[in-house]
């Protein structure tokens, strides 16, 4: 269950017309999410602050919301009061990895991922935030120095690869991106799929969220052409496949370098220390192969 102080400041909201019952939604890393049922209609309620070192604003995150369900891609904003959203609740599956890399729903997935990139712009309302990847890791980088964490070494070799990704990853275009294409992300009600939690929305390369879907979920190098093949409708040239692997690699140094920064600052109960050793394995991985296939 949240915390009484959080408990009761949803249960004084407004929206609700009788009492109501909460649920705690385990697993967020970025926000407290809750399933609330009122006169046996459910909702979500989300909470969370501004967390600037992340980048990440909720004015946007509430924009970018309503932006995506006028376009089709998540569900209502129905109510949102100092740091409370509360939104439609959808029935409906969450997916894992294994779902998102299934031969049956990866064209489901990448079409909703392009949808995004081409309609949702057309809906938004209000100033646009960009979150632009490399900067991101450059600021990550600045955090983690004035920080006592266990990597400030290799921060400087951070950011010379990052800069060197950011040369290799261009020419690029930009588009209104998600920005955290984590398998949890999408809901399958049966009927179709939704795509939900818009705390990292901005303009980005589109490259940045395919390469975070892929590294996300552990694609094959066969099922990355696949993506490719599906969002671009044509097979992927040598020159696009760089750009991919380059921005794979961005996209996972970011998330690694997100996680050193939450071990340091975030208070919500997860092991950050653990998904940073894996996160740092799979981005040394990942670099080691992109730069081998540059050579070959």
């Amino acid at each position: 269950m949240p915390d009484n102080t959080l408990e009761e400041k949803i249960k004084k909201l407004p929206f609700w017309t009788s009492s109501i019952e909460i649920e705690a939604l385990h697993g967020g890393m970025t926000n407290l999410n809750f399933l609330v049922s009122c006169e046996e209609k459910k909702y979500v309620v989300r909470s969370g602050e501004d967390i600037p070192l992340h980048h990440v604003m909720r004015f946007n995150e509430l924009a970018a919301s309503k932006a995506a369900y006028r376009a089709g891609l998540s569900p209502a904003v129905l109510y949102s009061e100092n740091g409370l959203t509360i939104l439609e609740y959808i029935e409906s599956t969450t997916f894992d990895s294994e779902a998102v890399r299934d031969p049956a729903n990866l064209p489901r997935v990448v079409a909703l991922i392009k949808q995004c990139h081409q309609s949702l712009a057309q809906h938004l309302r209000g100033p646009a935030l960009s979150f632009w990847i490399f900067h991101i890791i450059r600021d990550y980088a600045k955090i983690l120095q004035r920080s006592d964490s266990a990597y400030k070494d290799q921060l400087q070799k951070f950011v010379a690869i990052s800069d060197a990704l950011e040369q290799e990853a261009g020419p690029y275009t930009l588009a209104y991106c998600h920005n955290d294409l984590l398998a949890a992300n999408f809901l399958d009600d049966g009927k179709r799929l939704w795509l939900i939690d818009w705390d990292y929305a901005g303009m980005n390369s589109p490259l940045f969220d395919l390469g975070g879907l892929a590294s996300n979920n552990d694609f094959s190098a066969e099922e990355e052409h696949q993506m490719l093949e599906l969002y671009y409708a044509e097979k992927p040239s040598k020159q696009l496949l760089k750009q991919f692997s380059a921005m794979k690699c961005a996209s996972l140094l970011r998330e690694t370098l997100w996680s050193m920064v939450s071990e340091q600052h975030s208070n919500i109960d997860f092991d950050y220390s653990e998904y940073t050793k894996s996160n740092l394995q799979r981005f040394e991985q990942a670099l080691h192969t992109h730069q081998q296939n540059k050579t070959s």
